[in-house]
């Protein structure tokens, strides 16, 4: 099962904030609401499927190794996010505030990232300083991940749950 092509779990991830920001990148400069739309889409998919490997497997993997703060702001950022990527799957490029709500995830997945990934303190490098095996975990992400896109090309995946924001109904 392993894929040599991602060297361990945070390996993976990385490669995931690449293609995310890619598409963000991509969407930026789309015109016309079918190419919006389309590229939306795979950026929420993404996202969820990123959340859920990170949310099921990564983050576990590391708590009571790594600054319990850092592991409940990301649980909380991707919430944040979750929102936003709910909201867009709902709607349409001629929606109100449709082209500012993704932005805005663009903008949270920057800062998001960046959390993750800032040298020394960031929660990569903390990760890294443990010794949780990362290569089984990649192992274990990426069989998570197969069967979520497979899910997602069958029958969709559902709305993305929120962990640790409760949203209260309107």
């Amino acid at each position: 099962m392993a894929d040599q092509e991602f060297t361990d779990a945070i390996a993976l991830l990385k490669a995931d904030h690449r293609k995310v920001e890619d598409l963000f990148e991509q969407y930026e400069g789309a015109s016309g609401a079918a190419a919006k739309k389309k590229l939306a889409r795979q950026i929420c998919l993404e996202l969820k499927v990123h959340t859920a490997i990170e949310e099921e497997i990564f983050y576990p993997a590391f708590r009571g190794k790594i600054e319990d703060d850092t592991l409940d702001e990301a649980y909380v950022e991707h919430d944040g996010a979750k929102v936003l990527v709910n909201d867009i799957e709902a709607g349409s490029p001629g929606d109100d505030f449709y082209d500012a709500k993704v932005h805005v995830l663009s903008e949270e997945i920057k800062h998001h990232v960046h959390e993750e990934e800032m040298p020394s303190e960031g929660m990569f490098a903390q990760c890294r300083k443990t010794d949780v095996d990362l290569v089984a975990l990649r192992d274990a992400m990426l069989a998570r991940k197969q069967e979520l896109m497979a899910q997602a090309e069958r029958t969709g995946l559902p709305p993305a749950e929120p962990r640790a924001v409760n949203l209260q109904p309107a």
